[in-house]
């Protein structure tokens, strides 16, 4: 068996889409539902190895995607900086004595926060 990796998590929600039905409720399952590739064989009706072949090439699959896209990534570079700049602004407004701008920088963070929801 191989290891989980939850990167593949992420890459199924961005990339999901473009693998078949039956890859995508494997990896569901594997990698979201943390089932065994056993449990996998004896829900879908096929052997263990198959489900561990199917889990394979699908993971393969939006690894290329990933390489070749870089979304999720990206994804994460966004929300990582989207969260930097929460916390400089959160600082920031501590410092500050004027009402309207203390208002300003609030709604700012909260707009912030409200992409890193997306």
């Amino acid at each position: 068996m191989f290891e989980k990796d939850m990167h593949f998590g992420i890459l199924l929600d961005f990339y999901g889409d473009i693998l078949t039905e039956r890859q995508r409720e494997m990896l569901e399952c594997y990698y979201n539902n943390d089932m065994s590739l056993s449990e996998i064989s004896d829900s879908v009706g096929i052997s263990r190895q198959g489900v561990r072949s199917s889990v394979k090439k699908a993971t393969d699959i939006l690894t290329d995607m990933e390489e070749k896209l870089g979304l999720a990534s990206r994804f994460g570079e966004i929300q990582k900086l989207v969260t930097d700049i929460s916390g400089e602004l959160t600082a920031l407004k501590a410092t500050l004595s004027d009402a309207d701008a203390v208002n300003k920088v609030d709604h700012i963070i909260v707009q912030l926060n409200q992409l890193n929801e997306i």
